[in-house]
This record gives C-alpha cells, sequence and structure tokens, in this order.
C-alpha cells in the first residue's frame, strides 16, 4: 500500500525566510516546527521538503553552501524527520530544464511519489505561498496554508484555494492529525 507523506516548503514555513541564505548561522526556525514534525511522524506520516532555492540557479548561492543551511535547519529541529528534501534551482528570470520541477509545479511531487510509493491523493502540502498551494493542488494532495512570513499579499487568493489555513504549523498539524482520522473512518 502506497504511504501517506506531508511535504513542507522550507523558508517562511519551517525557517524563517532570508532571501539567498547562504550562511547557516542566519537559520531560525519556526517556534512550534519541531513539535509540529514530531507529532506527524508518530502518525507514520513521511515527511519532505520541497524549496525553491533559486539562488543556486543564479549562481548567488553554492549547492555545499545549501546543503549547510539544510544541516543546521536539521540540527536546529533536533531530528531527522525529513525523508527526503527536494529542490528546484530554477531561475524565473532564465528559462532552463530547472524551471520545470519550480513550484508551482507538481514535477517534485511526482519524482517523490515515484521514488518512495507515496499516495499524492492522501498526502498534503504545507507553505506560505500561493505557489505552494497550487504545487500540491497541481499533484492532487490536499493543502494547508500557513500564514507566516513576509506573504500576506498572497493569503486572500491562497486561503481560498487550500483545504485549511492557519497561522501556525501546530494549528496545521492538528488539522492534518484530524483530517486522517476523518478518512479513515470514511
Amino acid at each position: 500500500m502506497k504511504r501517506r507523506a506531508v511535504f513542507f516548503d522550507r523558508d517562511d514555513t519551517l525557517m524563517k525566510n532570508v532571501p539567498y541564505l547562504a550562511d547557516p548561522a542566519q537559520v531560525v526556525v519556526m517556534a512550534d516546527a519541531a513539535a509540529t514534525l514530531q507529532a506527524l511522524a508518530a502518525l507514520d506520516l513521511e515527511l519532505f521538503i520541497v524549496s525553491n532555492q533559486s539562488g543556486v540557479g543564479r549562481g548567488l548561492v553554492t549547492p555545499e553552501q545549501l546543503r549547510a543551511v539544510n544541516e543546521e535547519l536539521l540540527r536546529q529541529l533536533g531530528g531527522r524527520f525529513f525523508r527526503e528534501i527536494y529542490h528546484s534551482y530554477g531561475d524565473p528570470g532564465r528559462p532552463d530544464l530547472h524551471l520545470l520541477t519550480r513550484k508551482p509545479s507538481p514535477q517534485i511531487l511526482f519524482q517523490a511519489a515515484r521514488e518512495h510509493g507515496l499516495d499524492l491523493k492522501r498526502s498534503y502540502f504545507v507553505g506560505d505561498r500561493l505557489g505552494d498551494v497550487l504545487c500540491g493542488r497541481n499533484a492532487g494532495c490536499r493543502t494547508a496554508l500557513v500564514r507566516t512570513g513576509e506573504n500576506g499579499v498572497e493569503w486572500p487568493r491562497a486561503s481560498r484555494l487550500a483545504d485549511f489555513t492557519a497561522d501556525t504549523l501546530a494549528e496545521i498539524g492538528r488539522w492534518i492529525a484530524a483530517d486522517m482520522a476523518v478518512s479513515l473512518s470514511a
């Protein structure tokens, strides 16, 4: 049987956004991220990060710097919650093959589903932007918008398209748990 997953955006969802972040010392994890991830992992969900990182495509961040930032994120979260971290390096200003994987494209979610035996229709995507909600919807996932960070101008439209909207990851974690319970009893 295919497994359920929760896909998370990284910047302004799990950690504060710093444009083109290359310095691990600047990683600041969202206050409720670790507890939420722990609760979701306890539900036997596969957890993933899916993040647009155009700084690599633009030559502003090296792949090694990106890895160091991700390692610091994982260290601050206090656990190895994620099965895998996926990135798109697509630079919206320069058409290339990497743009095919840039959110809101669902291509990375399709790849994760193939590689890890996931059921996208029974999975979730959590992010703070319209592109995150669209990525999840485009892949057939249930979607949650977390109103954190600096993307408030997108939230009215994203909220209309998301299955659930909240101000914290903890609220979203409780919604996912309740949604799973409803679908199991149906």
